[in-house]
């Protein structure tokens, strides 16, 4: 509301100049006295006293000394008055000004456009323009970032008014908010987009016409750790360096080729346009061969492999979340064939394998549901074959709906989601109690129980704790209990398994290693396994199934002949008939499975053999 005397409208005149200047960097002076000075100047410059000079000159002092620049034009929004402050940012004197529409002085279309609507709204409706920014034409640097409001001032007519421009460099503010944005999208190390714009664009890319073809590639670095490691991570930093820029040289400029870096090693590469799967692959393919050529660092010649994951498909398939999944399964089939080579996905073979995934999903619910029971197979003296030398206890797992599924169906995906250790100590309890069972009923004819380790079992460090605890809960003696395992854990990185044998056969277990030729027998005195038995296993085995050649024959002698220098007993596994069990005794192997006795036996099928038998 205008003070009593004043004319309509000059307070809020007033109160605009002052929120415009008392918030432009350099003036020193409050907003409520600017606020009031402005008041006394419109009110002076619009009241229809015989004398305007004061106001006139109270205004010319402001705006001659204002900081921001100021323009005042024409009705028709033609500049009449230009200050210094404005000359000064735009590089030139400001009566060079005069004359020139506002709306021309932006730099670009579009800023003109900006410009020329802001002063239509402003002269048609009377609506100031909100502080916008813009560039302007600058006479010397070709353009500047600037904030602009364009406002206007009452006339000496009663209801006229005429265009005000206030223009604020912006520039630096500009520029280093376009860095920090490039800094947030981009990745610091070799300069290429981050994962957060990698994402924005490959929204971008499906958001495009149902006709185009999308390709995602994910790339990862084999062993980088290895160079990392071994020359430092400076070295390894300049190596990340030569990837970003062998990988944008083959993919940028091609089907809108764009390439990102996701992680420490990993990249992706982003295509889209008209082109089929082998095209990918080719680039693909030229791209890993680009990265074997040696990058020479510090008299250093470094090479590297990387694995690639490629996923080809219409843009209309699927979101970002689906495309993302697939390349990341492939890139996974890629490690998992020996990695330094690409894989396209196959989505049957991915249905085949979520249909895996949901199987080891469910372990756990399963375990506590009792869906997971004991099968045994087995083993016989090979001198009287109606003896039970041992039993070999193994899980099989009732599934609601896929029936019955051996422990080569759950085993793997335990190991991924972490349940082999549950799995393996309901195995090594269950077995247990199952043997003290037998011991309680059959006395001396009752066979050893023996387990076989999965390798993260094997390796586990509480394998001690846990075998100790289960022998003690059923009150048995550790000789009861037999604990297979295999070269992969005897020679794994950790160490843990050769550790935990010496301290299990100091308890009194019998160790029992699998082997499948020379090489796995001698790791036992290699590295001084306490193992009491071995089992053959594999090509050994099947070679005597329907014959006896005598280089298979000579290489099973060997065999039995170390095992009887080291003072092991030597049985085997896979057996298919009593021809090939009878040859197998015949050169010296002890005991056997298979299925010339039993694939497998449940619970109540090995208390009727060892009644049977039984003295």
């Amino acid at each position: 509301m205008p003070e009593p005397g004043s004319a309509p409208g000059l307070v809020d005149v007033a109160r605009r100049w002052a929120e415009t200047l008392a918030d432009t960097k350099g003036v020193s002076l409050p907003k409520e006295q600017l606020e009031q000075l402005l008041l006394g100047v419109a009110q002076d410059a619009v009241l229809a006293e015989p004398d305007h000079q004061p106001a006139v000159l109270r205004f010319s002092k402001l705006y001659s000394a204002s900081p921001i620049g100021i323009a005042l034009a024409d009705a028709n929004g033609t500049i009449v008055e230009a200050n210094a402050a404005l000359g000064r940012l735009l590089g030139c004197r400001p009566s060079a000004l005069r004359g020139r529409e506002i709306p021309d002085l932006g730099s670009a279309e579009h800023d003109v456009a900006r410009l020329r609507n802001a002063l239509a709204q402003l002269m048609t409706h009377g609506q100031p323009t909100q502080q916008e920014r813009l560039l302007l034409d600058h006479s010397e640097e070709g353009s500047l970032w600037v904030d602009v409001t364009l406002t206007d001032l009452p006339g000496d007519r009663p209801g006229s008014t005429y265009p005000v421009l206030m223009v604020s460099d912006a520039n630096e503010i500009h520029l280093l908010q376009e860095r920090l944005l490039h800094q947030n999208v981009h990745d610091a190390l070799t300069g290429l987009p981050n994962a957060t714009a990698f994402d924005n664009a490959l929204e971008t890319a499906l958001a495009g016409s149902g006709g185009e073809q999308v390709a995602l590639v994910y790339l990862d670095v084999d062993g980088f750790k290895v160079i990392n490691d071994g020359l430092g991570a400076g070295v390894g930093d300049q190596v990340l360096r030569g990837v970003a820029k062998k990988l944008t040289s083959v993919f940028t400029g091609r089907h809108n080729g764009s390439v990102a870096r996701l992680s420490g090693d990993g990249f992706a590469v982003l295509l889209r346009g008209d082109f089929t799967p082998p095209e990918v692959i080719t680039l693909v393919e030229q791209a890993l061969e680009e990265l074997v050529e040696p990058i020479y660092l510090g008299g250093h010649g470094i090479g590297v492999s990387a694995s690639a994951g490629i996923v080809v498909r219409p843009v209309a398939d699927g979101g970002p979340e689906d495309l993302l999944r697939a390349a990341e399964i492939a890139l996974h089939r890629a490690k998992e064939a020996g990695k330094a080579q690409w894989m396209l996905f196959d989505p049957e073979l991915d249905a085949r394998d979520r249909g895996r995934y949901q199987l080891g999903a469910v372990i756990a619910g399963a375990l506590e549901n009792g869906e997971f029971s004991l099968i045994y197979q087995p083993t016989v003296k090979l001198a009287n074959p109606d003896q039970l030398a041992a039993v070999n206890a193994g899980l099989r797992w009732s599934h609601p709906e896929k029936g019955e599924l051996d422990s080569d169906d759950f085993y793997p995906l335990a190991q991924i989601t972490g349940m082999t250790i549950p799995l393996g100590r309901w195995l090594l309890a269950e077995s247990l109690a199952a043997t003290a069972r037998w011991r309680n009923r059959f006395g001396e004819a009752a066979p050893d129980v023996c387990v076989r380790l999965p390798n993260r079992l094997a390796i586990e460090p509480d394998l001690v704790l846990l075998v100790k605890e289960q022998l003690d809960r059923h009150n048995l003696p550790a000789q009861a209990l037999r604990l297979c395992t295999d070269r992969e854990s005897v020679l794994d990185s950790s160490g843990e398994v050769l550790d935990s044998f010496a301290v299990l056969a100091d308890l009194g277990a019998q160790l029992v290693l699998t082997i499948s030729g020379s090489d796995d027998l001698e790791l036992i005195p290699r590295h001084g396994l306490p193992v009491r038995h071995v089992i053959l296993s594999g090509a050994v085995v099947d070679a005597l199934a329907d014959g006896e050649d005598e280089a298979d024959v000579r290489h099973l002698c060997q065999l039995v002949a170390r095992a009887k220098e080291l003072n092991l007993r030597i049985g085997a596994e896979g057996v298919r008939s009593p021809e090939q069990a009878e040859r197998l005794r015949r050169y010296g192997v002890l005991a056997a499975r298979g299925s010339f006795v039993a694939d497998s036996a449940t619970g109540d099928e090995v208390d009727e053999l060892i009644e049977r038998h039984a003295p």
